[in-house]
C-alpha cells in the first residue's frame, strides 16, 4: 500500500496569491463597461463615459443603462451580462446601496476588474460597513479586483485610458501618483499643465476595500514607464502589504509620500472622509524610515522632490557646499539648511588653498563660498571645478543674483558643460530674479540641474534628497533575534506566569517590581529591589541593601510616582527609613484612597554622572510592536525626545533609532563627561522585543 499525504491549504498564502493577482484588467483593459452611464449634463455617468470615448483609448466602451437604449449616441445596454463581448474592466457610478447586486451581475459576466466611485460605504457607519462587506464576499468568492470606493478613478495616460470623471486627461510622464483624495487628484492635475508634470498612472484609491497602496506600489514598481510613486496617504490600511511592497520597490524607485492626519484633528477629518482607522503618526514616521520611503510634508514638495531624485544623483550624506556672489543670500540659506537638519560641509585644506589662487582676497574664506558680487562665469567655473572635487562635500548648490556685471546666461552654461559630466553628486542651482535670469535658467533645465526661485527651497530638497539616502540604507541591515537561552522553556513558563497571575486581577499594568522581573528573565539588566509592606520590612531591606537607599511607592494602579509623594531619596537612616514609608502611605491615602497603597520598594541609591533613559514598547493598532528610545525622567512627557522604531533590530539599526533624539550627542560624551557604554545600550534595545 503506497502512503499519500494531504496538502494543508494555508489560508495565508491563498491571500497573498490573492493580493498579487494581475491589476492588467483595471491598468490596460480592452473593454469597459460603464454602469449607471447617463446623459444627464454635470453628471459623474455623463462625464465619465465622455471621457471614456473621447480620450485616445482604444478599446471598446459599453453604457449600462436599464432605462436607455443609448447613451451619447453609444448603444446601451440593459445589465453588464447583455454586452456582446466579455468585459475586463467595469466602473460603477450607481448609487452604494445598489452596488451589491451590480457586484453579482459582474460576476456572473466574468469581470475581473472594478472601479466603484460611488460614496456611502464605510464612511458614513455601520450600515456603510455592512454593505462593504457585502461587496468584499462578492469580489473575493469570485477573484474580482477593486479600487475604490468613494474615488475619482484611474487614468493610464500610456493607453489613453481616462477611467475618471476629471475635467481633462494627465499628460504622459514617468510618474505614478496615487491619492486617497479624489479632490487633491484634480487639484494636482490641473497644476501639472501648468508645471508640465507627466505621468505613468494617475490613481484615486478612494477607501481601498480591496487594492490597497502595497498592490499599487508592487504594481507601478514593476511598470517599466514608472521611475518614481508619489503618495497622498490619509490612512494605511494593510500594514503588511504595504511594508513588504515598499521594502521591495524602494530600492529601485523612489516612493514619496506625503500624509494627511499628523494632528488629532486632522486624523478625525480624514476618518470622517475616509472611514479608516489611524495609527500614531510618530509610527507612521518609523515605517517609513524603516522601509525607505521618503515623507514630505508640503505639497508643492512632493512632484520637485521626485523630479529632482530622477534628475540628479542620491547625496551621500547631509554636508552641502554653498557657492554664491551674494552673502546674504548665503547665509539665509545657511539657516535654513542646518534648522532643518543639514550641515555645511567643512572644506578641506587643499579646497581653501586652491579657491585662494582663483580668488580675489576678499572672498569668504569659508563655506558659504562668497566669490563677490562681481563674479563672471569664468570665476564661477573656476570654484565650481574645485570644490566639486572636495570629498568633504556630498552636494553643491549654486546661487546667482543679478549684478550688473553678472551673466546669467553664461554661467548656466558653464554649468551646464560641468554637470554634463558630473559623476555622482546632486548639484541644484537657484538664479535668484525674474526676467534677467529667464534665459540662464532655461539653459540650466535642459541639462537637468534642478532651479529653484530661492535657495532656502533649494536646500530644502536637498535635505529630503539625503534623507532618503539615509533611510534606503536601512534596508540593507539585516536585523537579529537574540539568541535563545538554554532555559528558554523555563523563562517563557515564568513570564507567563506573572502575567496571568496579573490578568487573574483585572488588571493591565504591571507593578515596577512585576516588571522587573519580567526585564530580568530575559536578561536585562534591573537594580536590586526589595518589596516591604509595612514599616519593619522596609528598615530590614535598607539594613541588607546598605545605606543611603530609595524607597518609591508599590502599587497596582498608580505609575506616575511622584505625583503622590511617592519618592523618597537619599535615605540614611533607619529612622529616615521609617519617616519616609509613613510619608508615602499618608500621602497616597489622603490624594487618591489607603486601596492604591500596596507597600513599598526599597532600592540602593545610585549617584552617577549619568542620564535618565527611558526604553519601552508597545503594540501599535496597525504595525505591532514598537520600540521607544529617549530622554527619561520626569520631565519625559514635557520634553518628549524620543525616537521609534519597528523591531526586530540589529546594532546598526538601534544606532540609527537612537541619532534622532537629542541625548544621544550626550551620550557619546560631552562636557568633560565621558561616554556612557554604547553597546550594551545597542544590545538592550536589540533584545527589547515584545
Amino acid at each position: 500500500m503506497v502512503a499519500t499525504t494531504t496538502r494543508i491549504s494555508d489560508p495565508a498564502h491563498d491571500v497573498l496569491r490573492y493580493e498579487h493577482q494581475s491589476l492588467n484588467a483595471i491598468f490596460n483593459p480592452k473593454t469597459v463597461a460603464v454602469i449607471g452611464a447617463t446623459e444627464k449634463p454635470n453628471s459623474v455617468g455623463r462625464t465619465l463615459l465622455w471621457n471614456l470615448i473621447s480620450s485616445p483609448f482604444g478599446g471598446m466602451v459599453f453604457p449600462v443603462n436599464p432605462h436607455r437604449n443609448s447613451i451619447l449616441g453609444i448603444k446601451a445596454y440593459p445589465s453588464i451580462k447583455d454586452t456582446p463581448e466579455p468585459v475586463d474592466l467595469a466602473i460603477i457610478a450607481t448609487p452604494a446601496a445598489s452596488v451589491p447586486s451590480v457586484m453579482e451581475e459582474c460576476a456572473m459576466a466574468g469581470v475581473k476588474g472594478v472601479i466603484i466611485l460611488s460614496a456611502g460605504f464605510k464612511e458614513i457607519g455601520p450600515k456603510g460597513i455592512e454593505l462593504e462587506q457585502k461587496v468584499l464576499e462578492i469580489a473575493r468568492l469570485n477573484k474580482i479586483r477593486i479600487i475604490g470606493p468613494n474615488c475619482l478613478g484611474l487614468m493610464n495616460p500610456l493607453t489613453g485610458l481616462n477611467a475618471t470623471f476629471a475635467n481633462a486627461m494627465a499628460k504622459l510622464g514617468s510618474v505614478g501618483f496615487i491619492s486617497q483624495s479624489g479632490a487633491l487628484c484634480t487639484s494636482i492635475l490641473d497644476w501639472s499643465f501648468r508645471e508640465n508634470v507627466g505621468f505613468s498612472a494617475f490613481v484615486s484609491i478612494g477607501s481601498m476595500l480591496d487594492i490597497g497602496w502595497g498592490d499599487l506600489i508592487y504594481y507601478l514598481g514593476n511598470d517599466p514607464h514608472t521611475e518614481s510613486i508619489v503618495i497622498y496617504m490619509e490612512s494605511i490600511g494593510d500594514a503588511r502589504s504595504f511594508l513588504s511592497a515598499a521594502r521591495e520597490v524602494a530600492l529601485t524607485k523612489p516612493i514619496i509620500v506625503i500624509k494627511a492626519g499628523r494632528t488629532e484633528a486632522a486624523a478625525k477629518a480624514a476618518a470622517s472622509h475616509t472611514g479608516a482607522m489611524a495609527g500614531s503618526d510618530h509610527v507612521l514616521d518609523a515605517a517609513f524610515r524603516r522601509c525607505g520611503i521618503l515623507r514630505v510634508y508640503h505639497i508643492a514638495h512632493l512632484f520637485s522632490i521626485a523630479e529632482l531624485l530622477s534628475k540628479q544623483p542620491r547625496p551621500k550624506g547631509p554636508r552641502l557646499t554653498i557657492l554664491t556672489n551674494a552673502g546674504g543670500p548665503g547665509v539665509l540659506t545657511t539657516d535654513t539648511l542646518i534648522g532643518e537638519g543639514g550641515t555645511l560641509a567643512q572644506l578641506s585644506t587643499e579646497t581653501l588653498e586652491a579657491l585662494n589662487q582663483v580668488l580675489p582676497n576678499q572672498w569668504s574664506h569659508d563655506n558659504p563660498i562668497d566669490i563677490l558680487g562681481d563674479a563672471d562665469p569664468e570665476r564661477y567655473a573656476k570654484a565650481f571645478d574645485i570644490v566639486v572635487e572636495d570629498p568633504n562635500s556630498d552636494g553643491i548648490l549654486v546661487i546667482l543674483t543679478p549684478q550688473a556685471m553678472t551673466d546669467p546666461s553664461k554661467t548656466a552654461a558653464q554649468l551646464k558643460e560641468r554637470c554634463l559630466k558630473m559623476p555622482n553628486k546632486p548639484i541644484l542651482a537657484s538664479w535668484m530674479g525674474g526676467a534677467d535670469v529667464a534665459s540662464g535658467i532655461e539653459i540650466l533645465n535642459q541639462a537637468n540641474i534642478a532651479t529653484f526661485s530661492y535657495p532656502d527651497s533649494a536646500v530644502r530638497m536637498f535635505n529630503y534628497m539625503w534623507r532618503y539616502t539615509y533611510n534606503l540604507k536601512g534596508l540593507y541591515e539585516i536585523p537579529s533575534l537574540p539568541k535563545a537561552s538554554e532555559n528558554e522553556s523555563l523563562v517563557c513558563d515564568c513570564v507567563q506566569h506573572l502575567i496571568n497571575s496579573v490578568l487573574a486581577e483585572e488588571r493591565t499594568l504591571l507593578t515596577e517590581f512585576e516588571s522587573k522581573r519580567l526585564l530580568s528573565a530575559y536578561g536585562i539588566p534591573t537594580v536590586q529591589t526589595y518589596i516591604a509592606s509595612n514599616i519593619d520590612a522596609a528598615v530590614n531591606a535598607a539594613e541588607q541593601l546598605g545605606y543611603p537607599v530609595v524607597l518609591k511607592l508599590l502599587s497596582k494602579t498608580i505609575t506616575h510616582k511622584t505625583d503622590v509623594g511617592g519618592v523618597k531619596l537619599n535615605l540614611n537612616t533607619p529612622e529616615a527609613v521609617r519617616q519616609a514609608y509613613t510619608a508615602i502611605e499618608t500621602s497616597v491615602t489622603q490624594q487618591v484612597g489607603a486601596e492604591h497603597f500596596q507597600g513599598v520598594t526599597v532600592q540602593k541609591m545610585v549617584k552617577l554622572e549619568g542620564y535618565e533613559l527611558i526604553i519601552g514598547s508597545s503594540l501599535d493598532i496597525q504595525f505591532g510592536p514598537v520600540l521607544l528610545f529617549g530622554m527619561g525622567g520626569q520631565l519625559v512627557e514635557v520634553f518628549k525626545d524620543r525616537a521609534l522604531a519597528l523591531p526586530p533590530l540589529n546594532t546598526t539599526l538601534a544606532r540609527r533609532m537612537m541619532e534622532q533624539t537629542k541625548i544621544y550627542k550626550a551620550l557619546l560624551g560631552v562636557r568633560g563627561r565621558h561616554s556612557v557604554d554604547m553597546e550594551a545600550l545597542k544590545q538592550l534595545l536589540v533584545r527589547f522585543l515584545i
